[in-house]
């Protein structure tokens, strides 16, 4: 039997408020191989990003478990889900998140600097000739297309080949010419890396794209996902 890449087990996540308990997502399994792409898909305030956020480990469930490479990362501390995070996991943002002053190349080169790896300069480099920019490598944010940082952001994530990509909302801040090139280029890099994709979507047609489409209502996964 193959052991999952990721196994989420009777994950849990609720807030206190003035207006009571909020039930964000309730009793949550699941189960994704190595190199699966997957979609998560429903109606916003369904808890697609809350469930993303917490298996990139931004946040914790209130309970059960998560294990990524048989790691349950809801027990670590706060040092070492961030490392883990960092050696294992890429995150590719809707608003893109580039830093805006720095220039493309150097948003790239960023989180192999924190990894104090070899080679900086030629790896970012390379991610960027990946998604098209080398032309502009020197350009700050501000400079680009909505696209063009897109992709910034998708050699940024890419550039540590991560075991594992979350993106949340990939292409809903993108004209429907740059959301297709954003989506060709993202799975393009997932196939290259062999990297288990987990995409938080609107996009029926990006949703199309995975192996499989989990849905989402109210917290709870739906039956047909399984």
């Amino acid at each position: 039997m193959v052991k999952p890449f990721l196994e989420i087990k009777n994950i849990n996540l609720s807030f206190q408020t003035k207006a009571g308990l909020i039930q964000i997502l309730n009793d949550v399994n699941l189960e994704v191989l190595q190199g699966e792409a997957i979609a998560l898909v429903g109606p916003s305030g369904s808890g697609k990003s809350s469930l993303l956020m917490l298996i990139g480990g931004l946040e914790r469930p209130s309970s059960g478990q998560i294990h990524i490479l048989n790691q349950d990362i809801s027990k670590l501390s706060q040092a070492s889900l961030t490392s883990f995070r960092r050696d294992t996991i890429g995150v590719i943002f809707q608003s893109f998140h580039l830093i805006p002053t720095m220039t493309a190349l150097e948003n790239v080169m960023v989180p192999l600097e924190i990894k104090k790896i070899d080679g900086i300069f030629q790896k970012s480099h390379e991610a960027l000739e990946k998604v098209g920019l080398i032309k502009r490598k020197s350009h700050y944010p501000a400079e680009l297309s909505g696209g063009e940082q897109q992709r910034v952001a998708l050699a940024r994530a890419l550039v540590t080949r991560p075991k594992l990509i979350l993106a949340d909302e990939p292409t809903g801040n993108l004209d429907k010419g740059s959301g297709e090139v954003v989506t060709k280029i993202l799975f393009e890099l997932q196939e290259e890396l062999g990297s288990t994709l987990i995409i938080v979507t609107h996009s029926d047609a990006l949703a199309k794209k995975c192996d499989r489409q989990i849905s989402i209502h109210d917290g709870k996964l739906s039956d047909s996902c399984f």
